[in-house]
């Protein structure tokens, strides 16, 4: 059994074409999970008309297709910046360094794979040599924004008894703070180098990229005594795509081009309480 997932901004979901959407595909009766904003219905099978339904709705929702059993995870593995956060920690530093429009090109670049994710991560992080270290808390304090829905879906996957990990490419001077605002359980990132109280233009090694993401989810799942199909992820850039074509299910939120033409299933209208619909759970 499948369900198709149904996910607009608040408010503007059309009864009508979820009705429309439901004929179209013979699905069962509609559950609205959120009035405006929330959908679904059961299916027998995945659509054969679905990718073209889906491309002729993309500008007003989100339509996914998931399978109906085991749909509530065990686990959230996250990525940070442009997911959890509504920036890039690295962007706002650069920001900082009086570099920013050329560090944002080389970020945009790599989150959408057209750079190697640990080239264009060394280049970026010279750029920022000689930052004092307080700048950090700066940027935290005044640039760095939640990504609306976030506290809702870890204390939601947290009621149920499930774990949230918090993966990023990123820097831990940014995961931990994020990670303890939002209530992750561990977080993992690179880290900045940082000599008498600047940054020194150096990340350490080794360098989390791609791969140290997949090893995440192996890794924790393990120590969890769960299955990666327990596991939701959600990220938005290139070296994500690991974790979210492992993972049961692999969300990519307001993801690059090429991230979404590689994942199944796209959050592009809605914020992170988006995969708490997609996992069934109504608003209430």
């Amino acid at each position: 059994m499948y369900i198709a997932s149904l996910i607009a901004k608040p408010g503007t979901l059309d009864p009508a074409l979820v009705v429309s959407l439901r004929d179209a595909f013979g699905g069962a009766e509609v559950v609205w999970l959120a009035p405006g904003e929330a959908a679904e219905f059961a299916l027998p099978a995945r659509p054969a008309n679905f990718d073209e339904a889906r491309e002729s709705v993309a500008a007003q929702v989100d339509l996914n297709i998931v399978v109906a059993e085991g749909r509530q995870k065990r686990m959230l593995l996250a990525d940070m910046d442009s997911t959890m956060i509504q920036q890039e920690c690295i962007d706002e530093l650069a920001e900082e360094a009086g570099v920013g429009a050329h560090v944002k090109d080389i970020t945009a670049r790599a989150m959408n794979g057209e750079l190697d994710f640990e080239g264009a991560l060394i280049e970026r992080v010279a750029l920022l040599k000689g930052l004092p270290e307080s700048v950090i808390d700066n940027v935290v304090a005044e640039r760095i924004t939640l990504m609306p829905g976030g506290k809702e879906l870890i204390e939601r996957m947290h009621a149920a008894g499930g774990h949230a990990a918090l993966v990023s490419g990123g820097f831990t001077a940014f995961t931990a703070r994020v990670a303890a605002l939002l209530g992750f359980d561990e977080n993992r990132a690179n880290t900045l180098q940082i000599e008498e109280g600047v940054l020194s233009g150096e990340v350490g090694r080794p360098i989390l990229g791609k791969q140290a993401k997949v090893d995440a989810l192996e890794q924790i799942t393990a120590r969890l005594g769960i299955t990666e199909a327990d596991v939701i992820a959600v990220g938005d850039g290139a070296n994500d795509l690991g974790m979210l074509n492992r993972a049961g299910m692999g969300v990519a939120l307001h993801a690059k081009p090429s991230v979404q033409a590689q994942c199944d299933l796209r959050v592009n209208h809605g914020d992170l309480t988006a995969l708490l619909y997609l996992q069934g759970y109504a608003k209430a």
